[in-house]
């Protein structure tokens, strides 16, 4: 098997004296970094060390984008004007942009966080709006989410590539879509069931498979789906290459 596929995690997901994930570790694995943006997580120094970490190991930058939301870590919806959303998808890129290359970097595609990337499965108008923010500062950007979504629509109708994603470390229900947090079975911890899943989405529709940092033993998670695919001679890579 030679069938390309991305691996890709959230990280710089601290802030301030609060520290979240182990970054460090996570971009000796995958292929692409969603670094958050400052709305749900991190600040600018934070963000800054985090661009750098990407760029040493040749990980590509990508704009995770999310609701203004510091407090409740971006997974609250947000009945947000699509004006006002637009706004902030741009305000998020730019600033990440600007911090990457300080770094010798710069962002290379976006997807968005938490609430709003669920929000965009179906909702139409905030959908639009994060195409729109989007297509604002770069159309060539890809963005990343969940197949046959509203995302993918507008994505698709303003001539933006759309990159299809799966996730190795969250359980999915009979209909294709995430096992809300909180609920039994919404997140996978075991190193050998991330990668079986792994595996399986290869069947799927997914160009990129996603791993959560903020997961416990998120690395070690990632190092056993990344060895599974190998494995079966997935060829790992960025899309952005």
């Amino acid at each position: 098997m030679t069938r390309p596929i991305d691996l890709n995690a959230d990280v710089g997901e601290s802030f301030g004296r609060w520290s979240l994930g182990d970054d460090d570790a996570l971009m000796g694995i995958v292929t692409s970094a969603n670094v958050a943006c400052g709305f749900h997580a991190g600040d600018p120094s934070t963000i800054r060390r985090t661009c750098a970490a990407a760029v040493r190991h040749g990980v590509a930058i990508g704009a995770q984008v999310a609701y203004p939301d510091l407090v409740g870590f971006g997974r609250r919806f947000i009945d947000i004007s699509p004006g006002e959303l637009a706004d902030a998808v741009v305000y998020q890129i730019g600033a990440l942009d600007a911090l990457a290359r300080a770094e010798g970097g710069r962002v290379t595609y976006v997807k968005p966080h938490g609430a709003l990337y669920h929000a965009v499965l179906h909702h139409e108008a905030q959908a639009g709006a994060l195409v729109a923010g989007l297509c604002s500062v770069d159309s060539s950007l890809p963005l990343v989410g969940m197949a046959d979504s509203a995302s993918e629509r507008h994505a698709t109708a303003a001539g933006v590539r759309f990159v299809t994603e799966g996730f190795a470390d969250r359980g999915y229900d009979a209909d294709g879509r995430l096992v809300p947090r909180g609920t039994p079975g919404a997140l996978l911890t075991d190193p050998a069931a991330v990668a079986e899943q792994a595996l399986e989405l290869l069947s799927w529709r997914v160009d990129s498979i996603c791993v959560h940092s903020d997961t416990p033993g998120a690395a070690n998670l990632a190092a056993a789906m990344r060895t599974a695919l190998e494995g079966v001679g997935a060829a790992v890579s960025s899309f952005t290459a």
